[in-house]
């Protein structure tokens, strides 16, 4: 029986890989349930970053009129800002380096650390971030912060998908005019966070027109043993 429910739970895993599908226009009469968006942001919240950081933060942007200033300068989220359920702007923290207040924060008050314990394991992290060259410049830093929200975007699209709720993902906007119109709504805190990547979530108004195409796995992996 247990090998039976293992089995069973790959099959739906697998399914939902090949359910999911970058979603262009969706269905605007129907929304996501409250309890089940709770659900895939929980999946966000719980994603692994690197040195468990978290920099990241998710803007739940419902407003309509937001909607239409952010897709004046998204070309790449025009179908989505207008149909879909719930649409999220990820950002990044730009101010995640080893000694800043927010790793402070991070390490002592969410993590407990005592003081000897915090100073140490600060160390170690500075280390780490002057080896990898995260700290070279201000953009580095940002980058580095921003490959983590991509983890917790593709557990979020993941997670939607076994509850069968479609997904986009979208790079496709202009950085610095979002960033704009995110200041003026006082949304990046004054530089500590600045935009990463969008999503868009909701259900498909039609079936994809071909099926999903990948790579073999040969082409994709390689076996050092």
């Amino acid at each position: 029986m247990e090998v039976t429910t293992q089995v069973k739970k790959k099959e739906d895993i697998l399914k939902a890989y090949h359910f999911r599908h970058a979603t262009k226009v969706f269905d605007d009469t129907r929304k996501i349930a409250d309890e089940d968006f709770q659900f895939i942001l929980e999946t966000g919240r719980l994603s692994p970053s690197s040195i468990g950081f978290e920099p990241w933060k998710f803007l739940i942007v419902q407003n309509q009129d937001l909607r239409k200033r952010l897709s004046e300068v998204s070309s790449g989220a025009q179908k989505q800002l207008a149909t879909a359920s719930h649409f999220v702007v990820i950002l990044a923290r730009s101010d995640a380096s080893y000694n800043s207040p927010y790793a402070e924060y991070m390490l002592k008050e969410m993590k407990g650390m005592p003081d000897d314990v915090f100073e140490l394991t600060s160390a170690a992290y500075g280390n780490f971030q002057n080896n990898q060259r995260i700290l070279e410049n201000p953009r580095s830093l940002f980058d580095w912060a921003s490959k983590q929200t991509y983890i917790a975007l593709g557990n979020m699209m993941t997670a939607a998908a076994q509850i069968e709720i479609d997904s986009c993902p979208i790079e496709g906007f202009n950085r610095e005019a979002v960033h704009h119109i995110l200041e003026e709504e006082g949304l990046l805190e004054k530089g500590a966070w600045d935009v990463s990547v969008m999503a868009a979530f909701g259900y498909r108004a039609e079936e994809p027109k071909r099926e999903k195409t990948r790579q073999p796995i040969e082409k994709v992996t390689q076996w050092l043993n």
